[in-house]
């Protein structure tokens, strides 16, 4: 019973109030000495019925919850203004006619109840005919989070707020000089007819002429400061997210093409900066614009302005119902076609189906009907493009129609001269076209915003891998351990590559990895990088959890090279001391004579100011691979790792290269080749992501097991070559 009252007893009270409000407003008309614009009165009263409707339905516990939302604020403001909006629709149509009054006139006359009519009429036609326009909870999610990427858009400006402060002041100037044309225009037209002195009408084309070029100047002021500024936007933005992509973690490049990154940072950034610096100055230039052309027309008749902003929602209106019907038209035909195209394509895909069974006949005569059906959605389509053409041109028409025929009236009635009318057509042009410019752009500046919130999924990606230790010790030993550590890649999670597996590498000492193709071998330097954390287990590096060490020491301190290492299409010099950017030229010389690249590095055309092209194309994998070990070694590193890094050499300069290595740095081998193997201290074979066996060469060669093999399948290989090349050269 509680519940069936609550409407009741919240209609009974807004309506008091409502009531109550409208004599309040009356009693201060009919005693107040210092309010005597009655005009003003009308709509503070009118605002004020809104306001008190809308605290009743917030704050009455039993008002319905329909109230408390958009529906509540949408009845608030049509049952507050709409009486407002009557009285000066006919007082702009005929002043004299039109008492502006409140209180008891009000509740006695037919407006009072008359407005809960059309009140109630408005809002059964909102609910029939408007639902598609009411924001789902779908579009209010996709607007906040659009509104939020357009928030933070602007917030990269703010650095500039004094240069746009400069570009608003000449936006300013340069549309009130634009505001000149129809003025002078106007007066002109007044003195023709009244045959003023020439000289009024000479001066005119004076003022109009300078206040031109005025407004250009500013104009091209305002678009190179602006288009400056958001060049340095554009490439902060564009710094910012290459700055990020490169803080993710690897498992992030591994399921992102490289296509797709490239694509944001350089289209989508393009795509937001092209929109968002072009439109949003457009938006800018025609708002300001929109504001001085509406002001111009309520200085020369407050009437006609009126009667043009009443009579703007009906011609936007009236389009928005014919594109929705258009758009849903232009939906169809795209299936119908689509429709089409499949038949097609199923078909040709099964032609050699479609000719044994002599069946030609009949795919033809489906693909036809699929045609005429097509055909028959493009006869309505057309008919609905050009009735919704038509519509837009004869809503304009007949606002301006009805501009120039209430407008004449005035001119008749001596309330405005001929010159003041045609400056107000003149500016009533312009001011509709800048809205219609204002609505059309809008969806460009939220196709910034849709490319901004790809730009920003990587902006605000966090990597997997955990935060950034703080561990940057003096020294290092170089002591790695593998501890129960279970690893799966995150494009495969249910296929673990290393199965709990413990080793360890001691300092000073090379370890050798051997096993076959999948093993986890080239995992393990990943681990070890960091590049990707184990599902299970932990790496500890002289004791301590790997990832308490900070990222960039780690990364001094350990050195990869791989089988085909990445040069960069720098000078030989430059990709040696990219391990070191300040390293000097006698640390970079040392390291590849370490390396055993000095000689041919002297001998190359420009020594080591000689480009190594792209990717390391300018020589050859021999000594590309060595370039590499240069650059690892450059940094003096405490682990080094050589993933099949000497593939390419000689077994000389491979004897060279692992003589030269430094006894008391680590070192993890990774290779193919028994002579890089069997001189190591220690060798660990993987199997299926296990160790299988350790121990050293001897040791392991003494258990018979998967190292021995591996240990004949070398010697085999090796004998057939020698075989091979005796025969080539007999």
């Amino acid at each position: 019973m509680k519940d069936k009252m609550a409407f009741p007893l919240f209609t009974l009270l807004a309506v008091c109030v409502d009531v109550s409000a409208v004599m309040f407003i009356g009693a201060i008309q009919l005693t107040s000495s210092f309010i005597n614009n009655t005009f003003i009165l009308l709509w503070a009263g009118g605002l004020l019925r809104t306001c008190l409707l809308l605290f009743v339905s917030f704050t009455y516990p039993g008002s319905p919850a329909w109230m408390r939302g958009f529906e509540g604020v949408q009845t608030a403001v049509i049952h507050g203004l709409l009486y407002p909006v009557y009285i000066s629709f006919l007082w702009a149509c005929d002043r004299s006619t039109v008492e502006l009054v409140w209180g008891w006139h009000t509740l006695q006359g037919c407006y009072f109840v008359c407005g809960y009519a059309v009140l109630a009429l408005s809002l059964l036609l909102w609910k029939r005919y408007v639902p598609a326009l009411l924001p789902t909870a779908k579009k209010q999610k996709t607007e906040q989070k659009g509104k939020a990427s357009l928030q933070r858009l602007l917030g990269y400006m703010k650095p500039f707020s004094g240069r746009f402060a400069v570009v608003f002041f000449f936006v300013v100037i340069s549309s009130l000089g634009e505001m000149a044309i129809p003025h002078y225009t106007g007066k002109m037209t007044d003195w023709i007819m009244n045959e003023d002195e020439p000289e009024a009408f000479n001066h005119a084309i004076t003022v109009m002429t300078l206040m031109t070029i005025m407004s250009a100047v500013c104009e091209f002021v305002c678009d190179l400061i602006y288009n400056i500024t958001m060049s340095r936007i554009h490439t902060s933005i564009q710094g910012l997210v290459f700055q990020s992509v490169l803080k993710q973690d690897i498992a992030f490049f591994d399921k992102a093409s490289t296509g797709d990154i490239v694509s944001r940072i350089t289209t989508d950034t393009n795509t937001m900066s092209e929109s968002l610096s072009e439109k949003l100055s457009l938006l800018m230039w025609y708002f300001m614009r929109v504001i001085f052309l509406f002001g111009s027309m309520l200085l020369l008749s407050t009437r006609l302005s009126i009667f043009t902003a009443l009579g703007l929602p009906i011609i936007w209106i009236i389009p928005e119902f014919s594109g929705q019907f258009y758009q849903k038209l232009s939906v169809q035909v795209q299936e119908s076609l689509a429709k089409a195209n499949d038949v097609a394509m199923e078909t040709f895909s099964s032609m050699k189906t479609v000719r044994s069974f002599a069946n030609e006949d009949g795919e033809t005569e489906r693909y036809r009907k699929c045609l005429e059906d097509t055909y028959a959605l493009n006869k309505v389509e057309a008919a609905a493009y050009a009735a919704s053409t038509w519509t837009n041109s004869m809503s304009s028409l007949a606002l301006k129609v009805s501009i120039l025929y209430y407008g004449g009236r005035l001119v008749t009635g001596s309330d405005v001269s001929s010159g003041d009318l045609v400056s107000f057509v003149l500016y009533e042009l312009q001011f509709t076209s800048a809205v219609e410019v204002l609505m059309s752009y809008w969806p460009h500046v939220k196709k910034a915003v849709g490319a901004s919130e790809k730009i920003f999924e990587y902006v605000d990606r966090k990597p997997d891998i955990p935060p950034d230790g703080s561990l940057t010790p003096q020294s290092l030993k170089g002591h790695v351990q593998f501890k129960n550590i279970t690893f799966a890649y995150p494009k495969r999670p249910d296929t673990d590559v290393l199965k709990n597996i413990s080793l360890e590498l001691k300092p000073g000492q090379i370890t050798a990895l051997v096993g076959p193709s999948g093993s986890g071998k080239s995992t393990i330097v990943s681990l070890l990088e960091r590049f990707y954390q184990p599902q299970n287990g932990e790496i500890l590096l002289d004791q301590k959890p790997l990832l308490e060490y900070k990222d960039q020491y780690l990364h001094e301190k350990i050195s990869v090279v791989s089988q085909e290492p990445v040069l960069f299409a720098r000078s030989v010099r430059e990709n040696i001391k990219y391990g070191k950017e300040n390293a000097s030229d006698e640390e970079m010389r040392a390291a590849a004579k370490l390396a055993n690249a000095d000689d041919f590095i002297d001998n190359l055309p420009k020594g080591y100011d000689t480009d190594a092209g792209e990717k390391g194309g300018q020589v050859s994998g021999g000594q590309k691979q060595r370039i590499a070990i240069a650059r690892a070694l450059i940094q003096k590193p405490q682990i080094l790792v050589l993933d099949d890094a000497t593939s390419s050499l000689d077994p000389e300069s491979e004897h060279r290269v692992y003589s030269a290595l430094q006894k008391n740095c680590t070192v993890l081998l990774i290779s193919h080749r028994l002579s890089g193997v069997e001189n190591a201290d220690h060798i660990i074979f993987l199997q299926e992501g296990q160790v299988a066996e350790e121990g050293n060469h001897e040791e392991l060669l003494a258990k018979h097991g998967f190292y021995e093999e591996f240990v004949n399948q070398q010697n085999t290989s090796i004998h057939r070559n020698t075989e091979d090349v005796t025969n080539s050269g007999q």
